[in-house]
């Protein structure tokens, strides 16, 4: 039986935080048999993943998938350098973003789409402090926001002024 839709396996919650996300790109990932029994137990880390382009190719750096417990001396090696699938038209836009400076590859999140390991990657430039907090104190307000709409229409004290 064959697998539908998509079922993730881990996120990077942090790039949001330190990057502000300009593009996303699907990407094929080529993996062992081993590296896939292990991501079907649900485990892998993106926290310090991220990704390159060498000689026209763009690689996966610092993705740690543990080694499959029932695994044998194929067993394969937790953090090493994955490469991605992407069509050659997408990696040269890439190339091209990149050289313009300040923007860097960050893995968002990996999945499995109909049965095959996808990653989602994200061409980024890399947020100021100062963005951050301002990105914090907008997402307060609008909570606050939403908590007042939600006591106004439950007709609580405190209504919208």
């Amino acid at each position: 039986m064959k697998e539908k839709g998509r079922k993730v396996i881990a996120q990077n919650r942090r790039a949001r935080h330190d990057y502000a996300i300009l593009d996303t790109y699907e990407a094929g990932i080529a993996l062992m048999g081993t590296e896939v029994k292990s991501l079907r137990l649900g485990r892998a880390s993106l926290a310090d993943a991220f990704a390159t382009v060498d000689d026209g190719e763009v690689f996966l750096r610092g993705l740690h998938i543990p080694e499959y417990t029932q695994g044998s001396w194929t067993n394969h090696e937790p953090r090493r350098t994955r490469k991605l699938l992407l069509h050659r038209g997408e990696i040269e836009r890439l190339i091209g973003k990149i050289r313009e400076g300040g923007l860097t590859l960050v893995p968002l999140s990996l999945y499995f789409s109909d049965g095959k390991v996808k990653c989602e990657l994200a061409l980024a430039r890399g947020k100021k402090s100062y963005d951050k907090r301002s990105d914090l104190a907008k997402r307060d307000a609008e909570r606050e926001i939403q908590r007042a709409y939600g006591r106004a229409a439950k007709g609580r004290a405190r209504a919208l002024r």
